[in-house]
């Protein structure tokens, strides 16, 4: 069925590559990914997937010199975002788009307060409000996330790695962004506090339609939080649906159908989990057919020629040859 809301977010054949003195490492490889408001993504993919490139693009930040996008979109609300000036990215990013980074021991500046570095979101994009007002806002985003306000003087160094991530995340919520990029925002948390951040992120959708992108490597997280699903492997999606089409579908990606069985299980009995042998391909150096073809139970001799092309079925698209034959077979 089509999704009749506006499209928030949109990419379309999406090249990223950082260049380093040694090789060219071609971490986003013609990724496409459509995002409709209010809608709850979840991206998964095993690290080097390509999943935080993919949202540094996004917001343009990049390491400048070395990252690079070489080819593709990214269109957010209808604009251009790879050609959008500094300037303009300043105005969004942090209001209308706004991330929480993995790794909050370097997201907090060690000289100012923390009640100051969420204000200083304040002051960029709100500075009309009154002084009263902003203090309100700090206060009551800090009490959001379970910190009380009365510690907003204090320096990062006195909190703990999981207080420093709600810190983190307070800056990113307090805009109240139309478009959250979520990067492990529960990795340092306890499972309490992760499920009040996700019940937090979840009350600012509902509140403010926002759509959210939520990167992670817990597919109990995703089953739980999230509407759809895009797979990454080598920069690609290689499958996306709804939650029920990934985790209760009878048809998935080999990759997926790995991912999944990686998963611990109360009523399997087996003593040992199923981890997918072999690596992910050398980004500096790809083959030249599917990626995942050296480590594919189902590899055949075409997915190391060429790509497959995209299967899709009631909005649930899976890359892989297995299911170019199956539609073969039913024309």
């Amino acid at each position: 069925m089509e999704n009749d809301k506006k499209v928030v977010l949109e990419i379309k054949d999406l090249h990223v590559q950082y260049n380093t003195d040694d090789a060219t490492v071609r971490a986003v490889n013609g990724l496409n990914l459509t995002l409709h408001e209010g809608e709850k993504l979840g991206l998964v993919g095993e690290t080097g997937a390509g999943k935080t490139t993919l949202a540094l693009s996004i917001l343009k930040l990049l390491p400048e010199k070395v990252g690079e996008i070489t080819k593709g979109s990214i269109t957010y609300k209808g604009e251009d975002l790879v050609t959008a000036s500094e300037g303009h990215m300043l105005k969004l990013r942090g209001h209308s788009i706004s991330m929480i980074f993995q790794d909050p021991m370097t997201s907090l500046n060690p000289t100012m307060s923390v009640g100051d570095q969420v204000l200083e979101v304040i002051n960029l994009h709100f500075p009309e409000l009154s002084s009263a007002e902003k203090t309100k806002k700090v206060d009551e985003m800090f009490n959001m996330v379970g910190i009380p306000a009365s510690r907003k003087g204090e320096f990062p160094h006195q909190f703990s790695g999981g207080m420093k991530q709600r810190i983190v995340i307070a800056m990113a919520l307090i805009a109240e962004p139309e478009l959250l990029l979520a990067d492990e925002p529960t990795t340092a948390l306890d499972v309490t506090i992760q499920a009040q951040i996700l019940e937090l992120m979840r009350k600012l959708k509902e509140e403010f339609n926002s759509a959210v992108v939520l990167i992670t490597h817990d597919l109990g997280v995703v089953a739980e939080f999230c509407d759809t699903v895009s797979v990454i492997y080598s920069g690609m999606v290689v499958e996306h649906g709804t939650v029920e089409q990934i985790f209760e579908g009878d048809g998935n990606h080999p990759y997926t159908k790995g991912l999944i069985h990686c998963i611990p299980s109360l009523t399997d009995t087996s003593k040992r989990l199923k981890p997918i042998p072999g690596r992910m391909p050398d980004p500096r150096n790809l083959p030249q057919g599917c990626c995942f073809a050296d480590r594919c139970p189902n590899c055949m001799e075409v997915c190391k020629q060429r790509l497959p092309e995209p299967y899709e079925k009631d909005g649930h698209m899976i890359l892989c040859h297995l299911y170019d034959e199956k539609e073969a077979k039913n024309a």
